[in-house]
């Protein structure tokens, strides 16, 4: 308000030709500027050095991010590691279980698959049909010969039939129950079917029992005890069969975990008397392209991080975090990153070739390298995992540590630390603002009354000079 009315008096002087003629509001800006020039300029450049540092610590702290989440990407993609691979593929598919790193052939013949025990029920007139009610009991084991033998072990399923439930009903209340056994209606060309399901594996064969609500018969239909009605059974239970060079292994469903040490198979089909070969394919050439984009990626941010910490005008000079990281990076090559290697097998990234330059930069040694993949070629892959230790570990967890905003010591402490004074210094620049434009305003309200002053003398002065004028011509 008061700086509206300094200028609207200002306008209206201006606007009578009264005044001194000198450009009081334009002085009275000026002045004010003038007084908080100093302090303003301070403030502006301040606030221009924490936006460089707060996007260099950002930009160090997301490359770091984006090397471990792309490390740890190929590293995923398995083919920094021996891959299991088998030469018929239509006879199952191999994957890494994990548990160790395999080496060598092994001769794979699949002589059963593993099945699940299908069950159907009499036939109904329809899925509405209403069977009574009461409680099924879903008991699990083997069928064989001598009749079923109950799995203590695996617990029974009691399921509670309501009163007026339909067969669509019975078999909803099965899917529900979480047995483990699945159900659905078939309707077939002599009526509607309950067909059950269970799991793959002989000990997961099941009989079912009945107990009927009195007045509500029906449900007993359903019973099946595992040697009644043998035309129900559509497919009977059974393990996975293979051999594993020559050897018999059995397994409870199709996926076979380390049959073959560190190897998980997933059976789809026999090969009766035609044996496939399972292999491990060469991830040398691998491991040496992912070591030269590692290094690429290293020396890249090595660069950005050299110039960030120049104690010659490097704006993260002497930031924590980005000095905690630099002196990482000047140890990395030579961390021991598989603590649990074998005598003579790698531990370092140095052992793989990396070293470090006293500039910071990182060069492969690929001689070295070759001659470690040669020498140690499951050691080596071994380090190109997603385990606890192991290259992918070791970055990720510097990319982890520099991301720890809790931590004043990290690059994302620092990046906390001045955005918190970067809003104390925008505080400060609008309080200097507001300090500055009501000087202005005092300014030229003083100003506007001295021009006021200054503007009547001139009145006073013109006035007399007239008189004078006058007085000068009639005596003449």
């Amino acid at each position: 308000t008061t700086s509206a009315t300094s200028s609207a008096t200002s306008a209206l002087l201006t606007s009578l030709g009264a005044g001194s003629g000198i450009d009081m509001a334009g002085l009275a800006s000026n002045l004010a500027v003038a007084q908080f020039a100093g302090r303003t300029d301070r403030l502006t450049a301040r606030a221009e050095v924490l936006d460089r540092q707060i996007s260099l610590a950002s930009n160090l702290k997301g490359m770091m991010l984006n090397l471990a989440s792309s490390l740890g990407e190929r590293v995923r993609v398995g083919d920094l590691s021996p891959q299991p691979q088998l030469a018929n593929s239509a006879v199952a598919s191999a994957a890494l279980s994990g548990t160790s790193q395999p080496t060598g052939s092994y001769s794979v013949e699949v002589t059963a698959l593993a099945k699940s025990q299908t069950l159907a029920s009499p036939a109904f007139a329809a899925a509405s049909t209403p069977v009574g009610a009461g409680t099924l009991t879903l008991r699990f084991g083997t069928i064989g010969a001598g009749g079923f033998a109950e799995d203590t072990a695996h617990p029974a399923a009691s399921i509670t039939i309501p009163s007026g439930a339909s067969l669509a009903d019975t078999a909803a209340a099965i899917n529900a129950s979480g047995s483990g056994v699945s159900a659905y209606i078939a309707n077939t060309t002599t009526g509607a079917k309950l067909v059950l399901k269970g799991k793959e594996g002989a000990a997961n064969a099941f009989i079912v029992e009945v107990a009927e609500t009195l007045g509500e018969e029906g449900l007993a239909a359903l019973a099946w005890n595992g040697t009644n009605d043998p035309a129900r059974l559509l497919g009977s239970a059974a393990n996975a069969a293979l051999t594993i060079d020559g050897l018999p292994v059995t397994a409870i469903g199709n996926t076979v975990s380390d049959a073959i040490p560190g190897v998980t198979l997933s059976l789809k089909s026999t090969n009766i008397g035609t044996p496939t070969q399972l292999s491990f394919a060469d991830p040398k050439a691998a491991i040496s392209s992912a070591m030269q984009d590692l290094t690429a990626a290293l020396n890249e941010i090595a660069g950005e991080l050299r110039s960030a910490t120049n104690p010659l005008g490097g704006d993260l000079a002497r930031d924590n975090g980005a000095r905690a990281l630099r002196q990482a990076f000047g140890s990395l090559a030579g961390a021991i990153v598989m603590p649990s290697a074998a005598n003579g097998a790698p531990r370092t990234l140095a052992d793989l070739g990396l070293s470090t330059q006293r500039d910071g930069s990182y060069v492969l040694d690929t001689k070295r390298l070759d001659a470690t993949l040669k020498a140690n070629p499951a050691a080596t892959a071994a380090m190109f995992t997603n385990g606890l230790h192991g290259i992918y570990a070791t970055v990720d967890g510097m990319a982890r540590r520099a991301a720890r905003a809790s931590d004043p010591g990290t690059l994302a402490g620092s990046i906390s630390r001045y955005t918190s004074q970067k809003t104390r210094v925008s505080t400060e620049t609008a309080t200097l603002a507001e300090k500055q434009e009501a000087l202005r305003a005092q300014l030229v309200q003083r100003f506007a009354r001295t021009d006021n002053r200054v503007g009547a003398s001139r009145s006073t002065l013109s006035f007399l000079q007239n008189q004078i004028d006058a007085w000068n011509s009639q005596g003449n």
